[in-house]
């Protein structure tokens, strides 16, 4: 058990939770405009979600980790590929956080939970993120893929709970500080560039 490989992927997971992204903005907007449960509403469901995406990766990677290494290589050189992707288009994207903007109309808790976790389901993006994110991270030689992906799963699903249900309900201190703060966007946005290119070189070596 490769303990170093988890610590980092747990710290990896962490620094794209706090950077700025869709679901986490759409939390951040949910609390600000109609209440901290709902946003935790929001958390709920886009978590569950998760799940979905977790078991796809784990048995489908799996068939292909125990056939062929080399296609496995394939997978995590093109997944490298597709992080330093996304990093390029933090890079020409805006830096400013635009909160007001962004309506979010009143729904019951159970709607939010329900519409968090089908915007994290039917997003394919996610689908191709977990694909390059994970299969870096496998940290046991002898254990199955299938129980190894479940466990990055957890710990994926774990923190990015634990940071989004903070943002839920530190929204109002948060919008606060990023009015004051005009620099914080392109703070958060360079951090996020930053995690995207060390997790594509970590996979790759």
């Amino acid at each position: 058990m490769n303990y170093d490989i988890l610590i980092s992927f747990a710290l990896a997971t962490s620094a794209l939770a706090i950077s700025p992204g869709p679901d986490n903005i759409y939390v951040l907007v949910q609390s600000i405009s109609n209440g901290k449960s709902y946003g935790l509403a929001t958390v709920c469901g886009l978590i569950t979600g998760c799940i979905i995406h977790t078991t796809l990766l784990a048995f489908g990677v799996s068939a292909i980790i125990a056939a062929n290494e080399n296609l496995f290589f394939g997978i995590k050189l093109l997944g490298s590929i597709y992080l330093l992707y996304l990093a390029y288009k933090v890079f020409k994207s805006a830096s400013q956080l635009d909160l007001d903007s962004n309506i979010a109309l009143k729904k019951s808790l159970k709607q939010l939970f329900v519409q968090g976790f089908f915007m994290n389901v039917l997003n394919p993006k996610v689908t191709i993120f977990f694909l390059a994110f994970f299969p870096g991270f496998l940290f046991n030689d002898s254990m199955s893929t299938v129980i190894q992906f479940y466990i990055l799963g957890g710990i994926f699903m774990l923190v990015s709970f634990v940071i989004f249900s903070s943002i839920a309900l530190l929204a109002g201190q948060i919008k606060t500080y990023t009015l004051k703060h005009k620099n914080s966007g392109l703070v958060l946005k360079w951090l996020q560039i930053v995690v995207f290119v060390g997790i594509a070189v970590f996979i790759l070596i």
